[in-house]
Formats: C-alpha cells, sequence, structure tokens
C-alpha cells in the first residue's frame, strides 16, 4: 500500500455517499459523477451498458472540469498526485488521463479503495498488537476521559477511542450534532491514529465495552487491551454529578430526552425504580437524578463489565482524583506519566 503522506493531494473519485461512508485520511472527494448521476448510470447499466457509459462519461468530463476550474488550482503545478475510486477501474482512469494529460505527477491507487479496505482489515489484526496498553476503569462520571486528555498534554501517547467513535460509550452517550462515523470509517481513523503512535512506548486508553454507540472495536485492539495494565479511578460522588451536569449539559435542559434514552433499559431496573427517575426529572431534581442513575444503573453495570473484562481489575493500583478541574487533573497525569509511562 502507498505512503499516503507523501501525496500532495490524495482525489477521491467516488461519489459523495461513497466518500462519507469510508475514505483514506487526507482525500479530498472530487467525485466524477455525484450521488444522483452515479444512481442513474447504475440503473442504465443493467439494461444498456453503452448508453451508461456513455452518460455516466459525459458526466464525468463536465464535472472533472469544473474540478479542474474550481479545485486544482488551490495546489501547486509540481503536486503530487493520487487518485483512487471504488476498484481504480473507470473512474480513477478517467482522473488520471486528464490530469496526466496535462502534466501533473500523478499515479493511480491499484485495487483502488476495495483494496485500500482489504489493507485496512489486514493491519488491524496486527497493528493494535504491536503496544502494550495502559488502561484506565472507573465508573461512569469518574473523570477518565478527562484524564486522557491530560495525559496527552503531559505527553503522554493517547487514543480516545470515544473521540474517534464520537460518543461518550453508554446508552446516553450519543454527542448532540455529531453523527458517528460508519463502522469502516471508525477503522480508518483508529489505525490513523495507531500509527502515529510509537511503540517503544506505552498507550493510555479507557477501558470500553465492545461497542461504543454503533460502532465496534476490532477484536485484535480489546484482545491487547485486556492484557495492559489496569489502573483503577475514583472520584467522590459529588464530584462525579457535577461533571455530568457538563457532560450532559443538554439532558439537564431535557429531563424527557433523557427518560426516553433510558426507556430501553427499563426492564433491567424495574418499574418503581424507573418511576423513581421519572419522578425526578418532572421536579426538575437533576444533580438528584443523575446521582440515582449512576448508584442505581450505571455503577452496577459498569462493574459487572469491568469485571467480565478485567477480572483482576481489583488488584490494580487506585488513582484518587481530588480534583476535576482542567489543572488539577494535568498535575495528576504528569505525575502518573512519570510513575507509570514506560514500556512494560
Amino acid at each position: 500500500m502507498h505512503d499516503f503522506s507523501s501525496y500532495d493531494l490524495i482525489i477521491d473519485a467516488r461519489s459523495p455517499r461513497e466518500f462519507e461512508e469510508d475514505h483514506i485520511p487526507g482525500a479530498i472527494n472530487m467525485p466524477v459523477v455525484n450521488n444522483d448521476e452515479y444512481a442513474e448510470v447504475g440503473t442504465l447499466h443493467r439494461t444498456d451498458k453503452m448508453a451508461a457509459y456513455s452518460i455516466g462519461v459525459r458526466y464525468s468530463l463536465a464535472n472533472i472540469a469544473r474540478h479542474l476550474s474550481d479545485d486544482l488550482p488551490k495546489y501547486p503545478k509540481d503536486a503530487k498526485v493520487l487518485v483512487y475510486c471504488f476498484r481504480g477501474g473507470k473512474r480513477s482512469k478517467l482522473w488520471f488521463d486528464a490530469l496526466e494529460t496535462i502534466g501533473y505527477d500523478v499515479r493511480k491507487l491499484n485495487g483502488g479503495w476495495k483494496a485500500y479496505r482489504r489493507w485496512v482489515n489486514e493491519q488491524l489484526e496486527i497493528v493494535p498488537k504491536k503496544f502494550d496498553y495502559h488502561v484506565l476503569s472507573g465508573p461512569t462520571g469518574c473523570g477518565k476521559t478527562r484524564l486522557l486528555y491530560a495525559l496527552r498534554e503531559a505527553g503522554c501517547q493517547v487514543v480516545d477511542l470515544e473521540a474517534i467513535a464520537r460518543h461518550r460509550g453508554s446508552i446516553i452517550g450519543a454527542v448532540p450534532g455529531t453523527p458517528q462515523p460508519s463502522q469502516k470509517y471508525f477503522d480508518t481513523l483508529l489505525l490513523e491514529e495507531l500509527a502515529k503512535c510509537d511503540p517503544t512506548r506505552p498507550v493510555w486508553v479507557e477501558a470500553e465495552s465492545k461497542k461504543i454507540g454503533n460502532v465496534q472495536i476490532p477484536a485484535s485492539m480489546l484482545d491487547a487491551m485486556r492484557k495492559g495494565k489496569t489502573i483503577r479511578v475514583h472520584a467522590d460522588m459529588q464530584q462525579r454529578v457535577e461533571l455530568w451536569r457538563q457532560d450532559y449539559k443538554h439532558f439537564e435542559e431535557d429531563p424527557e430526552g433523557l427518560l426516553e434514552r433510558l426507556r430501553f433499559i427499563r426492564s433491567l431496573v424495574g418499574g418503581k425504580e424507573f418511576e423513581e427517575w421519572e419522578q425526578l426529572a418532572a421536579e426538575r431534581k437533576m444533580p438528584e437524578l443523575f446521582e440515582r442513575l449512576m448508584r442505581n444503573h450505571y455503577d452496577p453495570a459498569y462493574r459487572r463489565s469491568i469485571l467480565r473484562e478485567y477480572p483482576n481489575i481489583d488488584e490494580s493500583p487506585l488513582i484518587e482524583l481530588q480534583d476535576l478541574s482542567p489543572a488539577g487533573l494535568l498535575a495528576v497525569a504528569k505525575k502518573i506519566g512519570v510513575q507509570y509511562d514506560r514500556k512494560t
């Protein structure tokens, strides 16, 4: 597979819908046919291949002409260009021929995105195993994610799986206005993040279950994390409630929306407990509701989950977080970075 960092411009010639599902990091979508045109050509192809290719080429030449006029001038004339489509076939060939004719230093990705996707899957079987992991565990709201940010600021290697997934990892973890990536693009982003890491140094991560929202962590990554060094994180309930009030401010302002998402677990917690939540929500007693949710659902659920994944978790070192402010966490991060941030 190419060293993608060596290119000044990577052109994804596929339709915007294909690009959105997954693409090479840093690629720019300059489609030869848009979503509607792609569908039209595909439909016609079933009955008249020559007519389909004819209309497809007409669309492509018009679109490529527009990209050459509007987009290519943003790049230097001596730019090194890579172009790809789905299988490295007709769409990338149209782009390649145009750019080569003009005089650009252009390459076509053999096998296209499909070959790239196969390579990503192969790499995700191998790359996660190259690292030693320091795994932060602790119940929801105890500051694990913020401690990861502080560790990164302190110079440690961090892979924030929830940031890559654009999700906080629970039934209420969706980030407002931020859709999750597709599974394929999550895999792409995870591999890109791991590629930045140095295997001679540990990688700090947060303990996660198999799925973060709608995306799944590769089995090889989970297996490697389970073999890592676990470190427990604890904060008192008052701090945890305050952290939830900050992270879930949208639910504090919309308790009905919170309960709507929690309705899926009503059968797990029981009708009586759920009615208590409804009462607190109706009275807008959000700190009390957040605390009750943590004590009566999230903490026991996390305990069961962490023991399944890390049966010896109780033997791990414990970090008491007294101050969840950025400054307070940075001080802790610098201390544990020196203490733990070396290859085990």
